[in-house]
């Protein structure tokens, strides 16, 4: 007799934790020179991400002011603006990222409060 090992809802659970956890994070931050909304926000979000995302992202910070094409494309209204470009869906937020909560619910790090 061959027995099929099934797998209990908690290792489900820490499979897709990991998997989870090795995905690789591509960020775009949008900031208007070096406002001091614009630094603010570009050291939140290398600190947050050097916290939470440590060894899995990529960060590219675009000044609109030196590529206005790029900000076109992406249909930015206001700085800064992160946008989570992988893992999918995108998603993007206004704001210095000061607010540590809304970051890690954002990028989905954090499950939201029901």
């Amino acid at each position: 007799m061959v027995r099929k090992r099934v797998k209990t809802s908690t290792e489900e659970f820490e499979k897709a934790a990991v998997k989870r956890d090795k995905a690789k994070y591509v960020l775009r931050l949008y900031v208007t020179g070096m406002t001091p909304k614009s630094t603010r926000a570009i050291a939140n979000v290398q600190q947050l991400c050097d916290k939470y995302l440590e060894g899995c992202y990529e960060l590219e910070v675009i000044d609109i002011y030196q590529q206005p094409k790029l900000a076109r494309g992406e249909q930015i209204i206001a700085t800064p603006t992160l946008i989570r470009k992988l893992p999918l869906p995108l998603r993007k937020f206004i704001g210095d990222m000061s607010d540590t909560e809304r970051f890690l619910v954002g990028i989905d790090l954090k499950p939201r409060n029901s």
